[in-house]
């Protein structure tokens, strides 16, 4: 199973969210494509009421912990309420452009 999958199926087990996006955003960056190293996680889930951003993502690092210690460099988190989702109008910010590693002009 590819990272992106393990993420995507860890995560829906951990949260049961109302919404999850995981998007590999390996080709943005200055590794080989194949990588599959860097990603951008949504999750929308009621178990993040009443809890601090940072709880929020050291609950997903928790669940992501394996994937964390074996090849993930960057893992952008996005983690919402379903009121914080319909809020921001069910979308998640763009992630920036890389400009290390050769990416920037």
């Amino acid at each position: 199973m590819d990272r992106q999958a393990t993420i995507e199926q860890k995560l829906t087990r951990a949260f049961s969210p109302l919404h999850i996006e995981v998007a590999d955003e390996t080709h943005m960056h200055s590794v080989p494509e194949d990588a599959q190293s860097h990603f951008k996680v949504t999750l929308v889930s009621e178990q993040f009421s009443d809890m601090p951003l940072v709880k929020r993502h050291r609950a997903v690092n928790r669940a992501l912990a394996e994937e964390l210690a074996g090849g993930i460099h960057a893992l952008a988190l996005h983690t919402m309420t379903p009121e914080e989702w319909f809020a921001k109008g069910c979308q998640a910010p763009d992630s920036p452009p890389c400009l290390g590693g050769g990416k920037a002009s």
